[in-house]
């Protein structure tokens, strides 16, 4: 792979990031080594490998999902900064 400059900086206004010219150098060499790496990994034959999402056997850590009392209204907006009814009201964060 050909990581440029101009894709990190790409790939910087998408995740909002501000970096100075060192930065964006040493990222470009260092994303073009990982995906480099990957290219490596997609040569290793995986034929018989059932995937998996964690390394070693995990059960289900889930509780049996049981109806039951919960706070009242009251309770649950008591420490809240800005109440409007039986609301929380939070700021708007759109732009």
């Amino acid at each position: 792979m050909n990581i440029t400059v101009a894709d990190v900086e790409h790939v910087a206004r998408l995740a909002r990031l501000e970096l100075d010219p060192d930065e964006k150098s040493l990222f470009a060499g260092q994303m073009d080594a990982i995906l480099g790496y990957v290219e490596k990994l997609k040569g290793v034959n995986t034929d018989g490998i059932v995937p998996t999402s964690h390394a070693v056997p995990m059960e289900n850590a889930f509780r049996e999902d049981l109806t039951r009392p919960s706070f009242s209204i009251d309770k649950a907006l008591a420490n809240a900064p800005d109440r409007v009814e039986s609301f929380f009201r939070v700021p708007k964060v759109i732009e």
